[in-house]
């Protein structure tokens, strides 16, 4: 049984559920500890986990969301060699359409720079905003979620996607 950390920064609460559903899911087959990023002390308790699913909601011009801040600006010096991540978030499409679910793109570049494995990207058909740092190609790098304008779509969406890196956690 895997151990994974599903690590998520929300202010508005979309985020959060999100995390919670991702980890009640999962829980049926791995270990999973779901931590707010607002209460770690510092990178080091993400680190501790070789299978993570990290979370955070898109702020201004595709920023992460607030509680990611000082643990992101440690990650310069961190090693992900070996750990095994997966990306969520939540963007309004329409509203803030220019930088939808930017905030994965911001995660995944860092991650891969620091030598860690992205697993579970999703396939952007479907979906209507302008332009995202979390696209590459046809594909977002994570499960992108739009609570404000597609809410009836969140359930199929992460029950998809959780079914699709369950299998990478073994």
């Amino acid at each position: 049984m895997a151990k994974i950390g599903v690590f998520y920064g929300s202010t508005s609460g979309h985020t959060a559920k999100a995390a919670q559903t991702i980890g009640d899911l999962l829980s049926a087959n791995h270990d999973v500890t779901i931590v707010n990023m607002e209460d770690i002390s510092s990178l080091d308790d993400l680190l501790e986990y070789d299978n993570l699913i990290l979370g955070s909601s898109t702020w201004g011009q595709g920023d992460l969301q607030n509680d990611w801040r000082d643990p992101f600006s440690e990650m310069d010096d961190a090693d992900f060699s070996g750990k095994i991540v997966a990306l969520f978030g939540a963007g309004d499409s329409e509203k803030h359409g220019e930088h939808f679910a930017s905030a994965l793109g911001v995660l995944y570049d860092k991650i891969v720079e620091k030598g860690g494995k992205i697993v579970g990207e999703t396939n952007a058909e479907g979906y209507k905003f302008k332009s995202s740092l979390a696209l590459r190609e046809s594909r977002f790098v994570g499960l992108a979620l739009d609570e404000v304008n597609e809410p009836d779509k969140t359930k199929t969406r992460i029950e998809t996607w959780v079914k699709t890196i369950d299998d990478a956690f073994s």
